[in-house]
């Protein structure tokens, strides 16, 4: 993790560049956006983490797989056609 630059401490959280950044969640602990701030961690790709993993999963998680849902099945002579007409 590297530290963040021109950072600032204030009460609400830490100021970078003009955004106050709050701290991460437990969610977000191994990703590769995670940067370290005196002794705390904090998000650099998004200001409020918090609010990322309310919807569900954040799409900035590193450390977060997508699950692929499994392939639907393909009719052979559709796909026989489709490949005759060069799609």
């Amino acid at each position: 993790m590297s530290q963040l630059q021109n950072a600032t401490k204030t009460a609400d959280g830490v100021m970078v560049n003009g955004f106050l950044l709050s701290p991460i969640v437990d969610q977000c602990n191994g990703c590769d956006r995670v940067r370290e701030f005196e002794s705390e961690k904090f998000c650099s790709s998004y200001p409020n983490p918090d609010k990322k993993w309310a919807g569900g999963r954040c799409n900035f998680a590193t450390h977060a797989k997508v699950e692929v849902a499994s392939q639907a099945k393909v009719n052979p002579l559709k796909a026989s056609k489709r490949a005759a007409k060069g799609r």
